[in-house]
C-alpha cells in the first residue's frame, strides 16, 4: 500500500470515528435529557402509600426483562416498609422460564399475608405472566388485554444439519441414557419424548394448582380452561381469572381502598435505572454486533420448559 492510499484510507477511518462518536454524543444527550424528565415525575416515598412494582417483558430474562432475584428483593423490601399499605403490579408479559416465575408467584404470595396486593395486566399478561398475576388479592385487566394461556411449553431445536452445511463435526460422550436429552445436535427420539412430557406434565400440574390457590378456585375448574388458550380481559373476567375490568388507575385507587386508606392515593413509583454514561454507551456500541450474534446463537440452541405464550413473545 502506498502513502496516498494510506492517508485517504486514514481519512475514511477517522471520519467514520468521528461520525459514530457524534451520533453516541447525541443519543447520551437524548438518554441522559429523557431520564431528567422522568425523575422529574411527582412520586413519593414518605408516608402511607401504594408502591408498584413492574414486571415487563419475559420472565427470567435479566437484561430486557423480568429479573426474578430484582422483583423479590424489591418486594421484601416493601414488605418490610411499614409505610407502604398496599403493592401494585403492573405485569405486561408473555411469560418465560418456569423457576423465575414461580419465584415472584412464592414472594407475592408470601407478601399478600400481610398486605394487599393487586395486579395490574398491561397489553400481555399470559402465561408466566398469568402465573405472577395469579398470586395477587385482586387483578385488572383491560377488555382488550391479552392473558391466560395456562399451560406449559417445551421448544427444542435441531441443529445438526447446519453443522452439517458449514462442515463442523459434533461427538457426545455421555453417561447415563437421557444425559443428552436436551441436545440440539440430535432430533429428539421417543424415550426423549416421553420423559419431556413426564416433567411438562409435572410443571402443567404445579401452575393449575397454584392458579388455582391463587384465584380460590376448585382445580377442576381451573384445569377445564387451563388449555394453553389465550383470553381478553373480558373473556378472562367471565372465567374468573380477573376480577375487575379497568386500568392502572383503577388498580391503585382499589389497592388505596383495599388498604383501608382515604382520601387520594399516594404512589411511590419503582426505583429508576442508573442512567447510561458516555463510556458505557460506547462501549455498548461497540459489543452490539458481537452480542448481537451471541444471542441469536443462544436463542437458536435455547430449550427446556417454560411458562410462554407462542406467537406472544416480544
Amino acid at each position: 500500500m502506498d502513502k496516498r492510499a494510506a492517508v485517504v484510507l486514514g481519512i475514511i477511518f477517522g471520519g467514520l470515528f468521528l461520525v459514530l462518536f457524534a451520533f453516541l454524543l447525541l443519543a447520551w444527550s437524548a438518554v441522559k435529557t429523557t431520564t431528567a424528565g422522568v425523575d422529574a415525575e411527582t412520586t413519593t416515598s414518605v408516608g402511607p402509600r401504594i408502591a408498584v412494582v413492574e414486571c415487563r417483558g419475559t420472565v427470567g430474562d435479566r437484561e430486557q426483562g423480568i429479573d426474578s432475584e430484582k422483583i423479590v428483593r424489591l418486594l421484601r423490601k416493601y414488605e418490610k416498609d411499614r409505610d407502604v399499605k398496599a403493592i401494585v403490579v403492573r405485569v405486561d408479559s408473555p411469560g418465560g422460564a418456569v423457576a423465575p416465575s414461580q419465584e415472584i408467584y412464592a414472594a407475592l404470595k408470601k407478601l399478600r399475608a400481610k398486605k394487599k396486593v393487586v395486579v395490574s395486566m398491561g397489553n400481555l399478561a399470559a402465561s408466566g405472566g398469568y402465573y405472577i398475576s395469579a398470586a395477587a388479592d385482586r387483578i385488572f385487566a383491560s377488555p382488550g388485554t391479552l392473558t391466560g394461556s395456562i399451560g406449559v411449553i417445551f421448544m427444542h431445536f435441531n441443529v445438526r444439519g447446519l453443522l452439517e452445511t458449514v462442515k463442523v463435526e459434533e461427538t457426545t460422550l455421555k453417561s447415563g441414557k437421557y444425559k443428552d436429552t436436551l441436545s440440539p445436535f440430535r432430533p429428539l427420539q421417543e424415550q426423549d419424548r416421553s420423559e419431556v412430557l413426564g416433567l411438562s406434565d409435572d410443571v402443567y400440574g404445579q401452575f393449575i394448582h397454584d392458579v388455582a390457590e391463587g384465584r380460590g378456585l376448585p382445580e377442576e375448574e381451573v384445569r377445564k380452561i387451563a388449555e394453553g388458550r389465550i383470553y381478553t380481559g373480558r373473556q378472562a373476567k367471565e372465567l374468573k381469572l380477573v376480577d375487575e375490568l379497568g386500568g392502572f388507575d383503577d388498580a391503585v385507587a382499589s389497592a388505596w381502598q383495599l388498604a383501608g386508606q382515604s382520601g387520594e392515593p399516594r404512589v411511590q413509583m419503582p426505583p429508576k435505572e442508573t442512567p447510561l454514561s458516555l463510556r458505557e454507551l460506547m462501549r455498548g456500541a461497540f459489543q452490539g454486533a458481537t452480542r448481537g450474534a451471541l444471542d441469536a446463537s443462544r436463542g437458536a440452541a435455547r430449550t427446556g420448559l417454560q411458562f410462554l405464550a407462542p406467537g406472544l413473545s416480544e
